[in-house]
């Protein structure tokens, strides 16, 4: 006889019915997955440190600013320095004393060194602040070389000037010419120096003539034209005949004219009109 057993269970669901004519949804989106990751990239470390640098270095002017204003006094002396010869200390510190009792920082120190710089005697001055209450001017004077034309001085540097007082400069030889070509001169100057030195002449001067004619005027008051083609050759020439013809009688020598092609013109100091040609 078969035994019937029976076996109780859990019902199995089926499966849910499936929509007809729709598709499977898909998850949901993150909206801000973004902008979370974006956030998670960024160095925030990196970034504030950053940020600090910034905000000091904006501060730095300001903090500075503060400081400058606190310890800011007015200025109670100016002191000038230099080696002299045209100018004087006092007469500059007058000349710049207006700048007295002003702001020790805020003043413009190159204001002050243009207005020293158009003196005609100063070549360039340096300013300086002296702490607390003090400003420091340091003058470099042009180095007279020659006058020119009686009324003006030549610097070494072929700078022309015109000072209150040129005698100042004491006992220099002169030079003329036009102002455009004052370094022309002043290199034929020193060569035609060089060789009277070198036969025991003195030079007092050399003038340049606006059709460049060149007359040279010599330490014992002899005037030697050299007119404008072959100067050196014209200048040889000339010594030669100094030399061999004129130096006993330098005394009586008023002017001698070298633009002769075999020898020079001599006018004698006898009468002021006596000629003769060498």
């Amino acid at each position: 006889m078969l035994e019937r057993i029976l076996i109780r269970s859990h019902p199995v669901p089926e499966d849910p019915p499936r929509r007809r004519g729709a598709t499977t949804l898909a998850p949901r989106r993150d909206r801000f997955a973004v902008f979370r990751a974006v956030m998670a990239a960024v160095p925030w470390g990196k970034a504030g440190m950053g940020a600090v640098i910034v905000l000091l270095a904006a501060m730095v002017p300001w903090s500075v600013g503060q400081v400058l204003a606190a310890m800011d006094r007015q200025i109670m002396a100016i002191d000038v320095t230099g080696e002299f010869s045209g100018e004087n200390a006092p007469a500059v510190e007058r000349s710049v004393s207006g700048w007295v009792g002003r702001s020790f920082f805020a003043t413009d120190l190159s204001e002050i060194k243009t207005a020293v710089e158009e003196r005609p005697w100063v070549a360039s001055a340096a300013v300086r602040r002296a702490w607390p209450d003090r400003l420091e001017v340091e003058i470099r004077e042009h180095k007279p070389l020659a006058y020119w034309d009686e009324r003006r001085l030549v610097s070494r540097s072929g700078v022309l000037f015109t000072p209150p007082n040129p005698q100042a400069a004491g006992r220099l030889p002169t030079l003329s010419g036009p102002d455009g070509r004052v370094r022309d001169v002043i290199a034929m100057a020193r060569m035609l120096a060089e060789r009277l030195a070198a036969h025991d002449l003195g030079f007092a001067g050399l003038s340049l003539e606006q059709r460049g004619a060149w007359t040279l005027t010599l330490a014992n008051g002899i005037e030697v034209v050299l007119g404008r083609d072959q100067v050196a050759e014209r200048f040889e020439r000339f010594l030669t005949v100094y030399e061999t013809r004129l130096a006993s009688r330098s005394g009586e020598v008023s002017r001698v004219d070298a633009r002769y092609t075999n020898g020079v013109s001599v006018r004698w100091k006898a009468d002021g009109t006596g000629e003769t040609k060498s």
